[in-house]
C-alpha cells in the first residue's frame, strides 16, 4: 500500500515542479524578453502595487530595468505581461493599434469600468464612441464652454478664500465633477435626493489597488461605489426616457436619441459604460494634475512668475475689461500649455497603458508571443534623463520647442486622449484664475504615495486669500 502512496506523492511533486517550471519558463516561439514570473497565479502583483513615496520611476519598475533593461517580463494579477520602458517599442505600440497590438485592461479594470466600457471596444465601435465624446469634448463645443469654464472657477475661488483653507485635491474634483455632470446628464446635487459623487468617491479608492472582491477591501468597496453609481444613471436614463425633452439640453439627450435610432449600434449597456467612464475621466485625472500644478508652481517661484505676467497680459490687452476668457486669450497662453505638459510629465497619473499582442511580434532580440500583455510605462520614459534633462526638475521651459514622440502625458496614437482639450480647458482656466487674483499658501498635506496610482494620503491643504495689491503692479508674493 505504501509503494502506491508513494507512487501518487511522486507523480504530484512532479506535476508541480512541472508546473512551477512552466510558470517561470512561459513558451514562446523565439526568446522571451528577460524577467521574472513570480509566484504561480499572483506573480509579482504585490511588488507592482507596493505603495512608495517617490516622484521617480516606481521601484517595480526601476529594479527590473536595472536587471533586465529597457523591456522585460513579469506576471500580473495572472496574466503574463511584457514591460515596455523602451521609447521605440512605445512608439511602435502606439503607432500599430488594430495591425500588431490592440487595447487591452486586466479582468479587474474591466469588473471596474465596465465590461462595454469604450477602452476595451476595438475598430468601427470605438471611432462610433470617440466621436461621440467629441461631440462633447471636442475644440468646438469647448469654445462654447468657456465661459461657463471660467465662472464655476471664478466662484469656487471666491468660496474657497473665505476660508481658513482648503483641501484641494477634493476641493477641484467636486468642482469639475459639478461641471461634468451637469454637462453630461444636467446633474444638480443640491436638487438631487441621492449623491452621486459619493459614490465615485468610494470607486476612486479602490481602484488601483490589489482586486481582492472581499468585503472590507479597497477593491470591493471600489466595486460596490461602481454598482451604486451606475444604478443611478440607469434610473436617470429611464426617468428621461419616460419625460423626454423637446430641446437637447445634455450629453443624455444626445445618446438617447442616440439609442432610438433604428439602425444605431449603440446599446443602453454601452451608453451607460459610457456616461460611468465619461463622469470619472472628466474629474479625477484633471483634479490631480492641477493640484499637482498648484503644489509645484508654489516651491517655484520663478515659474509662478512668469506664469503670472502671462495671464496679466491677457487682462492688460483686453480691450472690454468687463468681459471674460474669450477662445482667442485661451489659445495664445503658451507658458501656461508649457507647465501643463511639465506638470503631467512629473505627475504621471496614468502609471500604465495597457495594449495586448495579437500575434507573435519580433523586437530587435525577442519575440512577444500572441495574446501577451503589454504595459506601456509612462513614468519610466518620462523620467529618463536620456529623453529629459534633470527629469525629477520642475521645468515647463524644456517644452518650448514643443513636445516630442517621449511624450506621453495623453496616450498616444489613435487611442490619444479624446478628453485632452477639456483637461488642458479646465487647468488652464482654473490657473488664470487663480494667479490674477490669489496668492496662496501651503497649511498641510502634500505629500504623494503611488500604490501604483498617484494620490495625496495628507491632501493638499492651501489658504487662498486674495490679492490686496493691484495686479497692474505684478507681485506674485
Amino acid at each position: 500500500m505504501w509503494h502506491v502512496s508513494l507512487y501518487i506523492a511522486a507523480t504530484i511533486m512532479v506535476a508541480i515542479t512541472h508546473w512551477l517550471y512552466r510558470w517561470q519558463n512561459p513558451k514562446c516561439k523565439g526568446n522571451l524578453p528577460p524577467g521574472s514570473m513570480g509566484w504561480p497565479v499572483i506573480g509579482e502583483t504585490m511588488h507592482f502595487f507596493a505603495p512608495n513615496s517617490t516622484w521617480d520611476t516606481p521601484p517595480f519598475v526601476k529594479q527590473r530595468m536595472k536587471r533586465y533593461g529597457s523591456v522585460f517580463r513579469t506576471s500580473l494579477v495572472g496574466r503574463p505581461v511584457i514591460v515596455s520602458t523602451d521609447s521605440d517599442l512605445n512608439y511602435m505600440i502606439f503607432q500599430q493599434e488594430g495591425q500588431l497590438f490592440q487595447s487591452w485592461y486586466p479582468d479587474s479594470f474591466t469588473e471596474v469600468f465596465g465590461r462595454q466600457n469604450v477602452g476595451s471596444l476595438h475598430g468601427y465601435m470605438y471611432k462610433y464612441l470617440k466621436n461621440m465624446v467629441l461631440y462633447l469634448f471636442g475644440p468646438e463645443s469647448l469654445k462654447k464652454m468657456l465661459h461657463e469654464v471660467e465662472h464655476v472657477a471664478t466662484t469656487s475661488l471666491e468660496k474657497w478664500a473665505g476660508l481658513e483653507s482648503v483641501e484641494l485635491k477634493e476641493a477641484t474634483a467636486n468642482m469639475i465633477f459639478d461641471l461634468t455632470a451637469k454637462k453630461l446628464i444636467s446633474y444638480d446635487p443640491e436638487k438631487s435626493s441621492e449623491n452621486l459623487r459619493e459614490n465615485f468617491v468610494a470607486f476612486i479608492q479602490g481602484l488601483i489597488s490589489f482586486p481582492l472582491d472581499i468585503p472590507g477591501t479597497a477593491y470591493h468597496k471600489c466595486l460596490q461605489g461602481r454598482k451604486k453609481a451606475m444604478a443611478m444613471l440607469k434610473n436617470m436614463l429611464k426617468d428621461r426616457r419616460a419625460n423626454p425633452r423637446k430641446v437637447k439640453s445634455d450629453f443624455f439627450d444626445y445618446v438617447l436619441e442616440e439609442l432610438d435610432r433604428g439602425d444605431s449600434i449603440l446599446t443602453e449597456a454601452i451608453a451607460l459604460d459610457l456616461m460611468f467612464v465619461l463622469l470619472f475621466a472628466s474629474f479625477e485625472t484633471t483634479s490631480l494634475a492641477i493640484t499637482v500644478a498648484v503644489k509645484l508652481l508654489r516651491d517655484n517661484p520663478r515659474a509662478l512668475q512668469e506664469l503670472t505676467e502671462e495671464h496679466v497680459n491677457i487682462l492688460r490687452n483686453r480691450e472690454n475689461k468687463e468681459s471674460g476668457l474669450t477662445w482667442k486669450e485661451y489659445k495664445s497662453m503658451t507658458f501656461t500649455f508649457q507647465i501643463i505638459n511639465e506638470t503631467v510629465r512629473l505627475a504621471n497619473i496614468v502609471p500604465g497603458v495597457f495594449r495586448k499582442a495579437l500575434r507573435d511580434i519580433k523586437f530587435k532580440d525577442y519575440t512577444i508571443p500572441a495574446g501577451w500583455a503589454v504595459m506601456v510605462c509612462p513614468p519610466a520614459v518620462h523620467l529618463n534623463p536620456d529623453n529629459y534633462k534633470d527629469p525629477l526638475e520642475f521645468n515647463p521651459w524644456r517644452w518650448e520647442k514643443g513636445a516630442s514622440k517621449n511624450f506621453m502625458g495623453f496616450g498616444g496614437g489613435m487611442r490619444f486622449c479624446v478628453g485632452t482639450d477639456f483637461t488642458k480647458v479646465q487647468m488652464a482656466v482654473f490657473l488664470h484664475c487663480l494667479v490674477t487674483k490669489y496668492r496662496w499658501r501651503t497649511v498641510r498635506g502634500g505629500e504623494i504615495v503611488r500604490t501604483p496610482g498617484l494620490q495625496f494620503p495628507n491632501g493638499f491643504h492651501v489658504e487662498i486669500s486674495e490679492r490686496q495689491t493691484e495686479i497692474s503692479e505684478r507681485q506674485t508674493d
